[in-house]
């Protein structure tokens, strides 16, 4: 056993916690298909979103964390359920018409409203693929239709057939009653229509592999379970596909706790073992509340990723997936500066520390060089005392702080740079609220000038702090903290603000002194 498998047999962070489950599920032998197979499941009927890349990485997490503990080959499916219904118009697209006129049908027979591709399905398919190949995630694209199709569900959906009784069993207790009289976990797709039929069964020739259904136009129709001419409810088709395919590993939210434990009772039925299972708690918004796309309530994906990069998200993902944690525009700052010190760390740490690392997860292993001395939340605060429009702007004070970094040489600081005036300009100066400063306060910040105007104009970070932290102390604020807010709400018109040692020295000292005489003679 090599050293770096021995560590990660032992390491805490979650990831590792859960690969280890998957290593003793193989213990004794791999899997006969000859591989772990990892599953995330996507809806196509929307573009992916938050969730989606929320499940994407935090499996990817534990896909990597397996392959340092074993060497059985692994595969992740990203799966499409591209056979569902369309049940509604999306309101976010165009030629609504033409989709409304193909409610019912399969995702992957509903034309597609972009004219890109030949249905709606494969459009945002491709979306999936391209989103996921944008954030560089290591995955297999799986496609419903086409596993119907081609026949490869086909034995498990005669296993379906076999077993109707006992899966009836297992449903109807979870079902009301008027929705009991009706149901089926076969869906059939009607021949007349083309649509996905949400009617009773009324006949099953298990020898045959068929069922009979009353389809549109009132006649009796029997048709195979096979081939794609039926596909299950959600709930038996996860069930199945977790049989089918032979799933070993699947995260879902805390929401779908009771219908994992329904599918995991199917995959039983059908003579197979469930996956090992993981649930995350849901995203809360800025007010505590659960998010809801319906709603629309608290951050997309498309708003985080405006203002900070996907590393920042993916660092969200990591922490503490088991807790409830608010998905709102001011918890991005910390999660850029969070992920700049985590990274910073990486290459210098301990083999067993590194592990627990976020960073290592993040980029399974590899950290990349980026600058962690300028950090996101100083970046902010220039942007403000600024009022940077441009990162032109941005940059000119930077080279003067760190003269050998360029956007050339320091790109990520530099889409950093351009984050922070984007966030500056649409979250924070809207807010802004300047006070005047109270007598105390105006000869405490007098004094601050006198000290600045003292120092030479090279002066470091370090020592500009401790003429700031002397002026407080002197002036009688018997808590500092009261003293820092003071200047962030009367210099920078928000009521925190950075380290101003490092603000100062990035910002510089003659354009402080300048921002002091300002607000002293308003």
């Amino acid at each position: 056993m090599t050293g770096e498998r021995e560590l990660a047999l032992q390491a805490k962070a979650w990831p590792f916690e859960e690969a280890r489950k998957l290593v003793a599920r193989f213990a004794k032998a791999p899997p006969a298909k000859g591989y772990v197979l990892f599953e995330t499941g996507y809806g196509p009927s929307g573009l992916p979103h938050i969730g989606t890349f929320g499940e994407v990485a935090r499996t990817t997490m534990v896909r990597q964390a397996f392959q340092r503990m074993s060497d059985i080959p692994t595969k992740l499916f990203c799966f499409s359920d591209d056979m569902d219904g369309l049940r509604k118009v999306p309101d976010n697209i165009p030629n609504k018409e033409l989709v409304a006129a193909n409610l019912g049908k399969p995702l992957t027979q509903v034309p597609d409203p972009f004219g890109t591709h030949e249905s709606f399905g494969a459009h945002n398919n491709a979306r999936l693929r391209a989103f996921l190949d944008g954030f560089g995630f290591e995955y297999e694209f799986q496609s419903s239709t086409d596993w119907y199709k081609s026949g490869r569900f086909d034995d498990a959906l005669l296993g379906v057939l076999r077993n109707y009784d006992e899966i009836m069993a297992v449903m109807l207790p979870t079902l009301g009653e008027e929705r009991q009289q009706t149901y089926s976990p076969f869906l059939p797709v009607s021949p007349s229509s083309g649509r996905v039929l949400q009617v009773p069964v009324l006949e099953r020739n298990v020898e045959a592999g068929t069922i009979v259904f009353q389809d549109e136009d009132g006649k009796k129709v029997e048709v195979p379970v096979t081939g794609g001419h039926v596909k299950l409810q959600w709930k038996p088709d996860w069930g199945m596909r977790w049989y089918a395919l032979g799933v070993d590993y699947e995260m879902y939210g805390k929401d779908l706790i009771p219908s994992a434990e329904l599918a995991g009772k199917i995959v039983n039925i059908l003579d197979g073992t469930a996956p090992q299972g993981f649930n995350y708690e849901l995203f809360l918004d800025d007010k505590g509340q659960k998010i809801s796309k319906s709603k629309g309530n608290g951050l997309t994906m498309e708003e985080w990723l405006a203002y900070a990069p996907p590393e920042s998200l993916a660092l969200y993902m990591f922490q503490k997936p088991k807790s409830a944690k608010r998905l709102y525009f001011d918890v991005i700052p910390r999660a850029v500066d969070e992920y700049l010190a985590f990274v910073a760390k990486l290459p210098v740490e301990e083999p067993a520390k590194a592990l627990e690392n976020p960073a290592w997860h993040i980029h399974n292993g590899t950290a990349p060089a980026v600058r962690s001395d300028v950090s996101f939340n100083l970046l902010l605060n220039l942007a403000g005392a600024a009022n940077a429009e441009t990162k032109d702007v941005m940059w000119g004070f930077i080279s003067r702080y760190a003269p050998e970094a360029t956007p050339e040489n320091s790109p990520f600081l530099d889409k950093l740079v351009g984050y922070a005036v984007r966030y500056y300009q649409d979250l924070v100066k809207p807010t802004k609220q300047y006070r005047a400063p109270t007598d105390a306060e105006r000869a405490a910040l007098e004094d601050l000038l006198k000290r600045l105007e003292a120092l030479p104009a090279d002066a470091a970070g370090d020592v500009i702090q401790n003429e700031v932290f002397a002026v407080g102390k002197e002036h009688g604020f018997t808590e500092l903290r009261a003293w820092f807010q003071a200047l962030y709400e009367v210099l920078l018109g928000q009521t925190t603000g950075p380290r101003m040692g490092s603000f100062i020295q990035l910002y510089g000292l003659d354009e402080t002194k300048a921002l002091i005489r300002g607000k002293l003679a308003a």
